[in-house]
């Protein structure tokens, strides 16, 4: 199962990347925000069918003012 984890260099995504990274049955998948804008949704939907994204978890926030 190929997972996205995005917000992956955040505190709560990389904790969810960690835990996914040793499940066997998990081929994890990020992308920076310099390689994907996740504001773009033609962008994001031609990632994902190019990656063939089972699963997707959101983590990513903006934070701060």
């Amino acid at each position: 199962m190929r997972v996205f984890v995005a917000g992956h260099r955040g505190m709560v995504g990389g904790a969810v990347a960690s835990q996914l990274q040793k499940d066997p049955d998990v081929d994890l998948v990020t992308a920076s925000r310099e390689k994907l804008d996740l504001r773009n949704q033609k962008e994001v939907s031609e990632f994902f069918k190019a990656q063939a994204i089972d699963e997707v978890i959101i983590c990513s926030a903006k934070v701060g003012g």
